[in-house]
């Protein structure tokens, strides 16, 4: 079935992962004979010009601009909301509920966060999206679980379809002299940088010692309200440790050869988040998919791709922990290797066309069963 398909979201030339979670999928779900259209959410300070598939802005400041959102919606055959609290204009972005109630096409909402201990206004306009959806996707199992649990929804509403991934596991990469380790995406508090920090300094009789790169730039909202000093404080932190000649900085936004390239040439991929929340990581996915073990803290979606799987659990702020983990994986070929042996065909599910795919499969339901519906109109 041919759908056109229309999408809400922040999107490029805003950098933020759901930014770059939208973009992939329109890329993969339009064809060149049937392309799908964005209604882009811009908030204060993003770049007004929009990137090439944009056909509507919703800004902030923009009054009742909902309205005009879901007329432009209901001009394709399938609305897909991304959903993260506080993009959309309202109290804890409760205007894209009016979105949803205005939509006269089947609309898919995709849950980026469920979170465990919601304010009561944070329950109450979740159970709303989820009732005035025509189906509810959450990205991991461990956000199903959540919803149905401490949420009143329909179960029928709501599927679990994975983060999907780019496909590193392709791209090519000379191999370093020494064991490098790798966090990448925004930067900010609670990405727990200093945790790797402090455990890269316990590894310094491995030989050779590992190099270290922190790639990605500050977060806007971080900039916007803190400037560079996370950033300013890691440098900082190096210094006194005086590891600061095996991390390397990257914050230049890199495309995906770029990016795909640094994946590649990790050994480790470390992600010591301070999150106990946090159901998605398009990083972690990243680097399964890429073949790359990582070593984590115990967020949920890290929990529920790790557990038996590629990668080892740490906890959460806890240095030794986390330079013992690495150092298993650096020392020991064998277990990484066994790590990976655990992949198993996780690359290919997580691939975008399979991903993309399992959203088309989910919209020709949705038409298919709108379509009676309205030819038995008057």
């Amino acid at each position: 079935m041919t759908i056109r398909y229309g999408f809400l979201s922040t999107h490029p030339p805003t950098r933020c992962g759901l930014a770059t979670f939208n973009s992939a999928l329109v890329a993969h779900l339009g064809t060149p004979d049937c392309p799908g259209g964005v209604v882009r959410v811009a908030a204060k300070g993003d770049d007004p010009v929009p990137a090439p598939g944009v056909v509507h802005t919703w800004r902030a400041t923009t009054p009742v601009g909902w309205r005009d959102t879901a007329e432009v919606l209901n001009t394709f055959d399938v609305a897909v909301i991304q959903h993260e609290y506080g993009i959309y204009p309202g109290r804890d972005g409760g205007e894209v509920l009016s979105v949803l109630h205005r939509l006269t096409v089947p609309s898919i909402v995709v849950l980026h966060t469920v979170l465990t201990h919601p304010t009561e206004s944070q329950r109450s306009l979740l159970e709303g999206i989820v009732a005035a959806a025509g189906a509810v996707v959450t990205i991991t199992r461990a956000a199903y679980d959540r919803l149905l649990a401490g949420y009143a929804v329909d179960p029928a509403k709501i599927s679990v379809i994975p983060h999907g991934a780019s496909g590193y596991a392709d791209a090519v990469a000379p191999r370093r002299a020494e064991p490098h380790l790798l966090t990448w995406g925004l930067l900010g508090p609670g990405k727990g940088i200093e945790w790797a920090l402090r455990g890269l300094a316990l590894l310094r009789d491995v030989e050779p010692e590992p190099v270290y790169t922190v790639a990605g730039r500050t977060h806007p909202k971080v900039v916007e309200l803190h400037g560079e000093a996370y950033r300013a404080s890691l440098h900082r932190l190096g210094a006194t440790l005086g590891i600061a000649h095996r991390v390397r900085y990257a914050p230049d936004y890199l495309d995906d050869a770029a990016l795909g390239a640094l994946v590649r040439s990790a050994d480790v991929v470390v992600l010591p988040y301070d999150s106990t929340e946090q159901v998605t990581s398009g990083v972690l996915v990243e680097a399964v998919a890429a073949r790359i073990p990582v070593v984590a803290t115990p967020f949920p979606h890290a929990v529920e791709l790790l557990t038996d799987g590629p990668g080892l659990l740490v906890p959460h702020k806890k240095p030794v922990a986390l330079a013992a983990a690495i150092r298993r994986i650096i020392t020991k070929p064998a277990l990484a290797a066994t790590l990976l042996e655990r992949n198993g065909h996780a690359g290919s599910t997580l691939r975008w066309p399979a991903v993309a795919q399992r959203y088309h499969d989910l919209a020709t339901t949705l038409v298919a069963a709108a379509r009676p519906a309205v030819a038995a109109g008057p």
